[in-house]
């Protein structure tokens, strides 16, 4: 595995005492350590969050828009990192999947957002920040499985430089037809990071509250 699952970085409750776990995926160029600085943001303090690092920062080298053999093997391991990560989760914690929430920047939102769509389940929530599920135009999304009543919140601004509107859209659509309770902000001219409503809209979603219908 060229990323290496035993690098993370935790915060919160311990996980051997926590109700509820948020694996936070750090973008291109970032840190476990970054993306934890969220943390302080989340309201609910039942939370452990766990953040695994990739090698050399970067989950894969080109963007999430090309052609998956450009990206390999760096995308194959990096969803295995997800998936052995959310397997210790369950096996050394027994953290069941409701207990799990997603919470992704940029590439870890992609990275994330893809991760759920091939391993459905019904999940505490997802929590993609400028991101989109991986792959070129025209990918066919025949993800199997269901996300039947796992909130997923996607924001992203509607001039992001490196995460096209349309497939912010495209993913709330394929994440609907998985059964997943889709809430979608596409942010007016806002830059390439995340912003105070963002977080509203996830501590909403985890306490179980219905965001508002536009912002």
């Amino acid at each position: 595995m060229l990323h290496n699952p035993n690098n993370i970085r935790t915060a919160g409750v311990p996980l051997e005492e926590a109700s509820k776990v948020m694996v936070m995926v750090h973008g291109r160029g970032g840190s476990a350590r970054d993306i934890l600085s969220l943390s302080q943001y989340i309201e609910d303090k039942d939370f452990a969050f766990v953040a695994p690092e990739a090698q050399g920062n970067t989950w894969y080298p080109y963007s999430f828009l090309s052609p998956f053999e450009a990206n390999e093997p760096y995308l194959t391991s990096a969803l295995q990192v997800l998936a052995s990560l959310r397997a210790r989760l369950q096996s050394d914690y027994n953290v069941k999947p409701t207990q799990i929430y997603w919470l992704g920047f940029s590439q870890g939102a992609c990275l994330a957002l893809e991760f759920v769509a091939r391993n459905a389940s019904e999940y505490g929530g997802v929590f993609g920040l400028s991101g989109g599920l991986i792959g070129p135009p025209d990918t066919p999304r025949q993800y199997e499985g269901s996300l039947l009543n796992t909130p997923i919140f996607l924001g992203c601004s509607d001039t992001d430089s490196h995460i096209p509107k349309e497939r912010v859209l495209e993913s709330d659509s394929v994440f609907r037809q998985m059964g997943a309770k889709v809430t979608t902000r596409l942010y007016t001219n806002f830059p390439h990071t995340i912003n105070e409503d963002e977080l509203k809209i996830v501590n909403l979603l985890i306490a179980g509250e219905e965001p508002p219908a536009s912002t």
